[in-house]
């Protein structure tokens, strides 16, 4: 669960803001946790209750002549989709992070193709909310604001730098072997990959065994992944030569 590690009663240096923040989150339990745990950074924030609180903010800038006012963006789920579709259209590339249950996880990829830079899953642990507000943040002064390193294929999405797989909306847990499988079909789809290749780019050139070794990972991912693994949808056997994916 969310364990922030804040007290009450600990003392609280006076810090210089380094960026102000917009957040955006219709539940007041997380709202202000996260609120306080950035205002702890030494960030400003700005709260918002919905979409329509958070307009105003966005559409008038205060800062300056015309300057978006924000560094970043955190909106929830519920109210994250049409702003992000709204300021990507009219240019602004803020960064934007959308935080989301696990009931949404499953469109994360609609936020991300809406605009968002970045999709966090509750429950979340404090330090890695903070770590992805820094790094987009870091990322747009350097003028680069990339979306999480995933790949996507219907209801299967892989985040390679987390190691982390989501199927259908649910979290999947996967051997390193699986996942490294797994990361080479979806980097090339439909592709056909031959036991000894799989071998030799998974296990290593100096593995010791035989194809059957491929073959037992293939069934226990095909458990994970398909929704009847008789009926393969995603890792499908090509008889003669190997396997490919979709």
């Amino acid at each position: 669960m969310f364990s922030p590690d804040l007290s009450k009663n600990s003392y609280r240096p006076e810090v210089r803001h380094t960026g102000q923040i917009l957040l955006l989150e219709n539940e007041e339990p997380w709202r202000d946790m996260l609120s306080l745990a950035l205002e702890e950074q030494g960030y400003k924030v700005i709260l918002a209750l919905d979409s329509r609180d958070a307009l105003p903010s966005v559409q008038n800038p205060t800062s300056g002549a015309g300057e978006f006012p924000f560094n970043l963006l955190i909106m929830d789920s519920t109210n994250g989709l049409d702003l992000c579709r709204m300021l990507r259209h009219h240019g602004n590339s803020v960064p934007i992070l959308i935080v989301g249950s696990r009931e949404t996880a499953n469109n994360c990829a609609f936020y991300l193709e809406a605009g968002a830079d970045d999709y966090l899953t509750k429950p979340f642990g404090i330090r890695e909310f903070i770590a992805r507000c820094r790094a987009l943040m870091r990322r747009q002064r350097l003028g680069q604001v990339p979306g999480p390193v995933m790949l996507q294929y219907k209801s299967i999405t892989l985040y390679q730098e987390e190691c982390r797989v989501v199927v259908r909306g649910e979290e999947v847990k996967l051997s390193p072997k699986q996942f490294r499988l797994l990361e080479l079909f979806m980097s090339y789809p439909r592709r056909v990959w031959s036991r000894e290749q799989l071998l030799d780019l998974i296990w290593g050139p100096d593995f010791i065994g035989d194809s059957k070794t491929v073959d037992v990972h293939i069934r226990w991912l095909r458990e994970k992944l398909e929704i009847d693994p008789s009926k393969p949808e995603y890792i499908i056997t090509v008889r003669g030569f190997g396997y490919r994916f979709g």
